[in-house]
């Protein structure tokens, strides 16, 4: 689509008539592989115009049709048909203004693309009429099926001239409309297309010979001082985001971008005319074993699996929307980057058989969302269709029938062997082999399309024996509340939080222990089969494997001026002068902020100097939380979580409720009632407790029904679904951190009396406030019987402190230090026991680990404080409340409507 509009532009469009931005919004293309745009024309009589154009076909009074070529070119069963017209009003409203053309007449084929609701609603709401040509009439489309035609024999023109195989095709399009847009000139204005858009001649002295041998510069893997500084590469185009060169990389099996490109074009020529064997052909050579043929057929019984190292003939058009532009940079929103997208090709082609009706759970996506026209999802699907597999394998055996898969897999090895993770040695004797096995992921983005392949080769650790392979393994890991409390102090402070993720962080951590591991299975040396590989460094499913990292990172941060928390040990600072770094970790998931920006460029060099990171960038979606940071304040939800979980559990189309938990409804063991399946009961429960992370509001209710999964039953079942009908009502309700809040420290604290039917415990609840920032809650059951409501009150006000203690000297690594923190609570005789040191025989009986807090009052670190029951806000941790007070406390524990 983005090639049909440069050639549009290019070909028949002049800057005096029509504004490219124009054509931006209101280009498409029929099922046929081309397209026709009727534009009105304000003012311009269809008669004169201009002689140095090609003539349009007038179709009625000021309506011009103008046939725009189609960019795409492949099989009929790849052919992309179709491009979005989801563009919103306001950007239609500026080509309006700053044009002064209005669209009046859309022009196309019946295709069902076309003629559907979502195109009409569109034309409706912009007044755009449409307008269809006849059926089975491509002559009325001549224009584009010769410009298309011109594209195709180009681009067969560079695959043969390079030796390059078929499964280049999109590259060579992409490089013959990139190459004619800067060379064709107009017969009539001696012009080329981009002179006649840009009123500058074009720059052709970067215009390389397409396949010809190419050194990269390699940036990305650490070397000794005598290794080469260069890798070898196939010259395939040029960028059309950037100013760089395409070139696909020999070594990594992938296709990457840059400017620091040599270019080897005489050696090229030359062996091109000795008629010597193709250096394609030559250059990729397996990093394991010979590539088969296509007749070689793959054995799992066979301890040696070649794999071959080709490319995928299925390979996604590349966008040339700004491939007059390329020479330049220029903005584009929606392109892949650079490094996610690598190819290959398989070893043998295969038939495939199309069925009419397809089973429900052969269904990708949820069927109850309607039929999705190709157009809503074309944009991102051909970023990734044919350089990905859609399908997630189960065997090795399988895998390594897919080329896609076996490039994921070679990737995952490459990263083996630039890290020198391991070292292939004689079996010993006496020793114990671990095992290894492949782990198969497919990455998806926000709208569920698969965007990339990920293999990861995981020892199996539960093979290793403890104080023989293996010593200690603990790692520290981010509570999820000091996850929150790092975002209050950053919008209090007012700063902008970054994250990054390390790539295969694990194989950084160095190992103390000596490990042996089998050869991964399908990449058995075949030289030596009964090897195994002595580790150096930690892999994946290690028990050791995350403490390695962390020591590793940790050792790293400390030698750079940074310290450890006090009481959070994934916590680093470093204070520069009146300035404050703080980083927190979460295993490879990084945070960090500062009001400086210069402290946030050189963390991120110091960090790129030592690891690969794999994203870099302002935090957005962080361990399952949906981070929004705004000018005013930051939001914390999970909106597409309960979506999905909504999906997985068939309850997208239900009815919503108006609370989590019925206030009438007595939940008890139900001994009698109907038998559940476990697995679904607890499936639910756990994926409700990972919602808590962002959701107050349903913490009571899923540590209450979590209590029965030892034996559920249909009412437990039902009384479940209720909170997924009450997410479905507030699905997007979200934590609010505002910035012009104060940053107080004070806390709730509350309990009900026997609540548990169970064994008639009380449940303890409450949470914990950074001025009006939520940071802390919690709902649990007491380990005891209480046996009154001041004791159950006593208790819970005894937890609330121990958190609000943690807080306090979790705070001191920020530079702040709290006293006489105030607890909320409304039962006035648990509030005097605490101030009163003496044992009465009524208070003797409560478990003295729950009198610490007498002793913390005393120190002056807490002052517990009344309030009214009616604005008690742990109520909703406690008990099951109405909506009108569900609303209520709900917008006191400041949470928002998204």
């Amino acid at each position: 689509m983005n090639e049909m509009k440069n050639n549009f532009k290019n070909k028949f469009v002049s800057n005096s008539f029509i504004n490219q931005s124009l054509i931006d919004e209101y280009c498409t293309i029929n099922s046929d592989g081309i397209t026709e745009c009727n534009v009105e024309i304000t003012g311009i009589d269809p008669t004169s115009y201009p002689a140095h154009l090609v003539r349009p076909t007038p179709l009625t009074e000021n309506i011009i049709a103008f046939p725009i070529s189609n960019g795409v070119c492949g099989d009929s069963s790849h052919k992309i048909s179709e491009c979005s017209f989801d563009k919103s009003s306001s950007r239609a409203e500026n080509i309006k203004t700053l044009t002064g053309l209005k669209v009046k007449q859309l022009r196309s084929d019946h295709g069902t693309e076309f003629r559907n609701s979502t195109l009409e609603e569109f034309c409706d709401h912009k007044g755009i009429g449409q307008n269809f040509s006849a059926p089975h009439t491509p002559q009325q489309n001549g224009v584009a099926e010769r410009r298309n035609r011109t594209l195709i024999e180009a681009g067969r023109t560079l695959i043969i001239h390079a030796g390059l195989p078929m499964s280049f095709w999109a590259e060579a399009v992409n490089t013959a409309c990139f190459t004619q847009n800067r060379s064709l000139i107009h017969r009539i204005d001696k012009k080329t297309p981009y002179e006649m858009l840009k009123d500058r001649k074009p720059d052709v002295s970067f215009l390389r010979v397409f396949g010809c041998i190419c050194y990269i510069l390699n940036q990305r893997d650490p070397r000794s001082k005598f290794e080469p500084k260069a890798d070898k590469g196939i010259f395939v185009g040029y960028s059309s985001i950037s100013k760089a060169f395409r070139v696909f990389h020999v070594n990594r099996q992938c296709v990457e971008e840059s400017i620091h490109v040599k270019f080897d074009e005489e050696s090229y020529t030359d062996e091109k005319v000795t008629h010597s064997p193709s250096i394609f052909q030559e250059l990729l050579s397996c990093p394991f074993d010979e590539a088969p043929s296509a007749e070689d057929k793959i054995d799992s019984s066979d301890p040696i699996i070649p794999v071959p190292c080709s490319l995928n003939q299925d390979i996604a058009a590349t966008s040339t929307d700004d491939s007059l532009g390329a020479d330049e940079t220029l903005e584009a929103e929606d392109s892949p980057e650079t490094d996610n997208v690598s190819v290959s090709i398989p070893p043998e082609s295969t038939s495939v058989i199309v069925h009419r009706d397809h089973p429900v759970d052969r269904i990708i996506g949820n069927i109850h969302d309607g039929v999705r026209t190709r157009s809503s999802v074309l944009n991102n699907f051909c970023m990734y269709v044919n350089f990905v597999s859609m399908i997630l394998p189960d065997k090795v055996h399988t895998t390594l029938q897919d080329a896609d898969w076996i490039k994921a897999m070679q990737e995952e090895l490459n990263e083996f062997e630039r890290h020198k993770v391991c070292t292939l040695v004689p079996r010993p004797s006496g020793k114990t082999i671990t095992g290894t096995c492949w782990v198969y992921r497919n990455k998806v983005d926000k709208d569920g399309i698969i965007t990339r392949n990920k293999a990861r080769l995981v020892a199996q650790g539960f093979t290793q024996i403890e104080s023989i392979d293996y010593g200690e393994t603990f790692s520290p890991i981010a509570r999820i509340e000091a996850i929150r409390l790092f975002l209050a102090y950053a919008s209090y402070m007012n700063f902008i939080v970054y994250q990054m993720d390390v790539k295969t962080a694990f194989l950084h951590g160095v190992l103390e222990e000596e490990v042996f591991l089998n050869q991964p299975p399908g990449f058995v040396d075949k030289d030596h089969p009964d090897y195994v590989y002595r580790l150096e460094k930690a892999v994946y499913g290690l028990k050791q494997a995350p403490r390695a990292w962390y020591e590793t990172l940790t050792s790293y941060l400390l030698e750079n001026g940074y310290r450890r928390g006090a009481i959070d040990n994934t916590l680093f600072i470093k204070s520069k002068g009146s300035n404050m770094v703080l980083v927190q970790i979460y295993v490879d998931d990084i945070i960090f902020g500062f009001p400086n920006e210069t402290l946030s460029k050189e963390f991120a060099e110091i960090m790129s100097q030592r690891f690969e990171m794999s994203m870099m960038g302002k935090m957005t979606f962080f361990l399952g939380l949906e981070v929004q940071q705004q000018k005013t304040g930051i939001s914390i939800c999970q909106s597409k979580y309960i979506s999905d979980l909504l999906v997985k559990y068939s309850l997208s189309d239900c009815k919503p409720a108006s609370t989590p938990v019925s206030k009438t409804d007595k939940i008890h063991a139900d001994p009698t009632g109907t038998d559940v399946n476990h697995s679904l009961y607890r499936g639910m429960i756990g994926s409700l407790l990972y919602l808590t992370a962002s959701r107050p509001d349903i913490m009571f209710g899923t540590i209450l029904y979590a209590r029965f999964q030892a034996n559920p039953k249909e009412s437990h079942l039902m009384a479940v679904k209720r909170i997924f009908r009450y997410l479905k009502g507030t699905q997007n309700l979200a934590l609010w951190y505002p910035r012009d809040s104060a940053f107080e420290l004070y806390g709730y604290t509350d309990s009900d009396y026997a609540g548990c039917n169970l064994d008639k415990k009380s449940t303890s609840g409450g949470c914990h406030f950074l001025g009006n920032r939520l940071i802390s809650w919690s709902s649990k059951k007491q380990t005891s019987v209480a046996i009154s409501t001041t004791e159950a009150e006593y208790v819970a006000a005894g937890r609330c402190c121990a958190q609000l203690l943690w807080i306090q000297n979790q705070l001191l690594d920020y530079g702040f230090k709290f006293s006489k923190t105030p607890i909320y609570c409304d039962n006035t005789s648990a509030i005097q026991i605490t101030q009163n040191p003496v044992q009465h025989s009524k208070t003797k009986h409560i478990e003295i680990r729950h009198h610490f807090i007498r002793d913390n009052v005393e120190k002056g670190k807490v002052v517990l404080e009344h309030v009214k029951t009616s604005e008690q806000l742990a109520d909703i941790f406690t008990k099951a409340l109405d909506s009108q007070s569900t609303a209520y406390i709900i917008g006191e524990l400041g949470m928002i409507c998204l």
